[in-house]
């Protein structure tokens, strides 16, 4: 173990159907305690899902690193995923080869043990800790969207025709609607960003077995080689973030007003 708060693995493979892999990930290590990594899966059925998701992770990390250091990370990447967008719509309109592509989009900043994830389409974000695993992002898909109004089983929808149509993608539009996902990270998490074809693979249970204490890098490569076994259909991409240090104390919680906080509880000061 080195001395970074943050360890990071990313490992990416076209699969065992595919002919060539439209998934791209990429990561930037800005600090010991400050981190983006991103997730992509360009579109099958437009032309160009390749070119789209690695354009899209990396403008995404440039942007982010052209950002004012001083700003908070999570606004930094929040502006750079609608770059991305911006960019990678605008090359779609002007290269006749490349009309209609997109692209899903999962990137994380973590800052000082605070994470922001922004998220379009249907890859993943998992918080793996203590041993159990919680999706934090919501699926951009027509079955993701019938389970979250109950007209679906998350059983089902693993299986529905509709399970990867897209209600959402980077690219298609000029300005992209992102959730944004914010979570507090505590030393021994590890975050799993995924694409697809790791996850329509690998039941969320299998996840932090295949974990285990492996680090980072290890652990990526173990989730898609244990996906490969499977025969998985599709191209599949994991990054793993672990915090392997002491958590830092994020920006603004050293004054006298979180101290104050800390004493008399929630009571919010102003």
């Amino acid at each position: 173990m080195n001395d970074y708060e943050l360890e990071i693995g990313v490992a990416s493979d076209q699969g065992t159907e595919r002919p060539h892999n439209e998934d791209f990930c990429g990561s930037f290590m800005e600090s010991n305690d400050r981190a983006v990594v991103a997730v992509a899966d360009g579109v099958s059925s437009t032309e160009g899902g390749e070119v789209a998701s690695q354009m899209a992770v990396e403008i995404t990390l440039r942007t982010f690193r052209e950002e004012a250091r001083s700003a908070p990370a999570g606004q930094r990447l929040y502006r750079a995923v609608q770059q991305a967008n911006i960019e990678v719509h605008d090359r779609a309109m002007v290269v006749p080869g490349l009309r209609g592509m997109a692209t899903t989009l999962t990137a994380v900043a973590v800052e000082r043990g605070l994470l922001t994830a922004v998220h379009v389409g249907d890859s993943r974000l998992y918080l793996v800790r203590n041993g159990t695993i919680e999706q934090l992002t919501k699926d951009h898909t027509v079955a993701g969207e019938k389970v979250r109004y109950g007209m679906l089983s998350r059983e089902r929808a693993r299986e529905h025709p509709d399970r990867s149509v897209l209600t959402r993608s980077l690219g298609r539009e000029l300005i992209v609607s992102r959730d944004r996902i914010t979570q507090r990270l505590v030393r021994g998490d590890a975050l799993i960003l995924c694409s697809d074809g790791l996850y329509n693979v690998l039941e969320d249970g299998e996840l932090p077995p295949i974990l285990g204490d492996l680090g980072a890098v290890a652990a990526s490569r173990a989730l898609v080689e244990a996906a490969n076994r499977r025969g998985t259909f599709d191209n599949l991409t994991a990054a793993v973030v672990r915090m392997v240090g002491p958590t830092p104390r994020p920006p603004g919680e050293g004054g006298l007003a979180a101290q104050l906080r800390r004493l008399f509880g929630k009571s919010r000061i102003s």
